[in-house]
């Protein structure tokens, strides 16, 4: 009988499996806390030092605005500032709503729409390929043709054709996001069993496929309202002072021939709080939204 005998260079124990290299920098040590946190102040304060120039600028009087002390806290805090640029955008942060809540909803129902449609139902690719190619087109490519569509159909200067815009150039980023959604993350065995009970394709929609689908509405919402609040290309080419959004408005307080810079600086604060609560009050939702249509359930 023959004896087979095993290499001992081969001969791996358990304990060798398992351990782990003792060289680097584990995150876990004291050292490798330390070095992490150290990089997050790092990067903290780095995204904070223009947010404390602008906060700081605006509570300054005329005279304490300068390149030598901007990095100096006001010596009389005053709110003239504001006040002043309140006073300016008024109008237009009101009218900015009227323009961001119509498109962050519409935009999104309609694409939802189009997802259910398309992730339920056979359609040839090229549907699809050329609602996603809308998302592609330059918005300076298509201005003018778009403002003379815009004018031919008769639509009101300022925010309703500024909200037809905006709801046509979000159907198809809204549409991709809730396609993979209801592709991945619905089942299919709801919608048979809607089937069975009597419901159509409308009634199923409504009232199976719509209250499942709040992770997706958070993701487009957030995307719509910031897109059609920060937008001035549009609101330059479709609207004016007069009827168009803050952007444009804060164009006009800060473009002046001997501009206010602490006016300035209040009023581009006051146009970002609302994007910022909308990021506050729905952000905890927003990465889960994203991620829901990632991977097949």
């Amino acid at each position: 009988m023959t004896a087979v005998v095993t290499p001992a260079s081969s001969a791996i124990t358990a304990p060798e499996l398992t351990r782990k290299p003792t060289g680097g920098l584990n995150r876990r040590s004291p050292a490798g806390r330390f070095v992490s946190y150290l990089l997050l102040l790092i990067f903290l304060i780095v995204v904070l030092i223009p947010a404390y120039v602008l906060i700081v600028t605006s509570f300054k009087s005329g005279r304490e605005i300068g390149v030598n002390g901007q990095w100096n806290l006001p010596a009389h805090w005053t709110t003239a500032s504001w006040n002043k640029a309140w006073t300016v955008l008024e109008p237009s942060f009101f009218r900015t709503f009227e323009l961001a809540v119509p498109v962050a909803l519409i935009s999104s129902v309609l694409g939802a729409a189009n997802g259910f449609v398309l992730s339920r139902w056979r359609f040839p690719d090229v549907v699809f390929t050329l609602i996603l190619f809308g998302m592609f087109i330059p918005y300076q490519a298509v201005m003018i043709p778009l403002r003379e569509i815009v004018q031919t159909i008769g639509l009101p200067p300022g925010i309703p054709t500024l909200v037809f815009v905006h709801c046509v150039y979000g159907i198809p980023i809204c549409t991709l996001i809730f396609r993979n959604y209801y592709a991945t993350t619905v089942p299919v065995e709801i919608i048979e069993a809607s089937r069975v009970d009597g419901a159509g394709m409308l009634r199923t929609f409504a009232w199976i496929i719509l209250p499942l689908s709040a992770p997706g509405f958070v993701v487009t919402i957030i995307w719509q309202f910031t897109s059609a609040w920060n937008d001035y290309l549009f609101a330059i080419f479709m609207s004016n002072t007069r009827n168009g959004p803050i952007t444009i408005a804060l164009n006009a307080l800060a473009g002046a021939q001997s501009p206010d810079y602490a006016a300035s600086m209040a009023g581009a604060l006051i146009a970002s709080l609302p994007t910022l609560v909308v990021y506050i009050v729905l952000g905890r939702w927003f990465i889960g939204g994203l991620m829901a249509g990632s991977v097949k359930s």
